[in-house]
């Protein structure tokens, strides 16, 4: 076997993450797909959510296949899905066809999402013993950095090539990126640990963290701990889809904001969204993932609950921006926090089920908002609903926390 280095593994994770990340970028094609084809804002969202749902399907129903076959083939499959959904939602565009734009955008670029959103993710928790949060943080760091990537780029090519020649581009240009990192993408050897982490053990420096169980998937989801992790993951992806849904209006209604510097304060989410996902990925390394879980619930809780009577907007806008790093931050501490209560036998596949839990936040959170907004007539109560909803989640993650404690205990860990 040829020695890999493994932060470059984490830097094709990273080229992975950042391409299908660009999925977060579409709200860029929605107008002008809207003004080209004179479709309505329904039809051109659909394609949107067809991906998000076929990403948390595929994950699940692939994550086996991803452990069975390693991170390269199936990489290399989700590069082939994605970079052809792509470039097959380019000739949608020119043939008219919504439901070509359904089953390119939305059935196979979804699928290439699901598998190569957790592909690199279980190879990354291996490679990084020591560091496994920062490790996992960085690759989905990258999927929620790529918005304030992609985004320019799509609004730029649009102006210059029109929107069927702005997918056939991207769509080759992430098949590209994406093979490429999935050529070096590679399981380390059984058991493996650098050197230097190595040396510190033998020495006595340092004390290797053993993970509660070693468990596969069948067995996985016959514990409550399963469902203890889907249901938190739920729980702060619902509450941030919804923040991130109604963000810019409000904005407007509560703190009385321009639509303009509403929308400046969104884009700034975006980079918040990214930078949490390594911040608090990594803190979670020192903390502990159910600690800084607890952490998650805890202060989301009071600042939805406060946001609302909030009128000072520096204070408001610091306020949602820490709600967003919590958001990221949920996604990417995830992985690890599997690790460490499942073992890395087969967390791909576990991953991919707790996954699931992003496609049903998917269709709960907007709905959450549109009911309690059509009872109230104000986007504010939502934020009431949802701080009920931490609480119920920092409950779940004090319970989690207990569990783990008994756990250890009774196994001498």
């Amino acid at each position: 076997m040829i020695e890999k280095n493994r932060w470059l593994m984490a830097l094709a994770a990273v080229g992975v993450h950042i391409c299908i990340g660009s999925v977060y970028a579409w709200s860029v094609y929605v107008k002008p797909i809207q003004e080209q084809m004179q479709w309505n804002l329904t039809d051109v969202t659909i394609a949107f959510s067809v991906a998000i749902f076929f990403l948390g399907l595929s994950a699940a129903l692939m994550g086996k296949f991803v452990e069975k076959n390693g991170p390269r083939v199936s990489a290399l499959i989700a590069a082939s899905l994605f970079g052809l959904g792509t470039m097959g939602s380019g000739l949608a565009i020119l043939m008219e066809s919504k439901l070509l734009l359904y089953f390119f955008y939305g059935v196979l670029g979804g699928c290439g999402l699901g598998i190569g959103y957790i592909s690199p993710v279980s190879t990354l928790v291996k490679w990084f013993p020591d560091k496994r949060g920062m490790a996992t943080g960085l690759a989905i760091m990258g999927f929620g950095f790529a918005s304030a990537i992609w985004g320019p780029t799509i609004k730029i090519l649009i102006e210059k090539v029109g929107i069927s020649n702005t997918f056939f581009i991207l769509g080759a240009i992430y098949f590209v990126v994406m093979f490429l990192s999935a050529l070096y993408l590679q399981k380390p050897e059984e058991d493996f640990m650098p050197e230097k982490f190595k040396k510190k053990i033998e020495s006595g420096k340092k004390k290797l963290k053993k993970d509660l169980a070693n468990l596969t998937v069948n067995e996985a989801i016959k514990t409550p701990r399963f469902y203890g992790l889907w249901l938190m993951l739920f729980i702060n992806v619902t509450c941030g889809i919804a923040i991130i849904g109604v963000a810019s209006p409000l904005l407007q209604e509560v703190v009385g904001i321009s639509a303009i510097a509403a929308a400046a304060a969104v884009g700034l989410m975006g980079i918040f969204n990214g930078a949490g996902r390594i911040f608090w990925a990594s803190l979670s390394d020192l903390l502990t993932r159910p600690v800084v879980y607890i952490i998650f619930f805890a202060t989301q809780a009071v600042a939805f609950y406060m946001l609302p009577s909030i009128t000072e907007i520096v204070v408001f806008q610091v306020i949602l921006y820490f709600i967003m790093s919590c958001y990221g931050g949920g996604f990417a501490s995830i992985p690890a926090y599997i690790g460490d209560i499942f073992g890395t036998k087969e967390l791909g596949a576990i991953h991919g089920y707790i996954l699931t839990a992003w496609a049903a936040a998917g269709l709960v959170g907007p709905l959450i908002i549109s009911i309690v907004k059509d009872i109230t007539g104000s986007y504010s109560q939502t934020l009431y609903v949802f701080s009920g909803f931490f609480l119920i989640a920092l409950v779940i993650s004090i319970l989690m926390l207990s569990n783990i404690k008994k756990i250890k205990k009774e196994k001498g860990i």
